[in-house]
């Protein structure tokens, strides 16, 4: 069973940074498909960023520009760099791995922020 562990986030005012972190319990690498997603209350779950099969970034447009996916293949940890934050950006963001045909999730972090 693959577990995720999501950390980072928190209360921030407008403008201002977040650094979330995902950490997981098997061996990732430039090819591990993996990602960012959030959801606002009422709205679908939405694909932020994610690392390709190719270990190329992509980006929803709302966030091109302001938030950065990376990972430490040693730490097995997925990062996602937030800043500019926005109002609209409030949501509980999720991390999710896929492993062979399976897809696992995190359980989530909140992140708010203020106007």
């Amino acid at each position: 069973q693959v577990q995720l562990v999501e950390s980072g986030g928190g209360l921030v005012q407008a403008g201002g940074s977040l650094k979330l972190s995902c950490a997981a319990s098997v061996t990732i690498s430039r090819n591990t498909v993996m990602g960012w997603y959030r959801q606002a209350p009422g709205k679908q779950r939405e694909l932020v960023a994610t690392f390709t099969s190719a270990g190329n970034q992509s980006y929803v447009d709302s966030v091109k520009g302001r938030f950065t996916i990376s990972r430490d293949n040693a730490k097995n940890t997925m990062y996602l760099q937030m800043n500019t934050l926005k109002p609209e950006d409030t949501a509980v963001y999720y991390c999710n791995i896929k492993v062979g045909w399976s897809n696992f999730w995190g359980q989530g972090t909140q992140v708010t922020v203020s106007s």
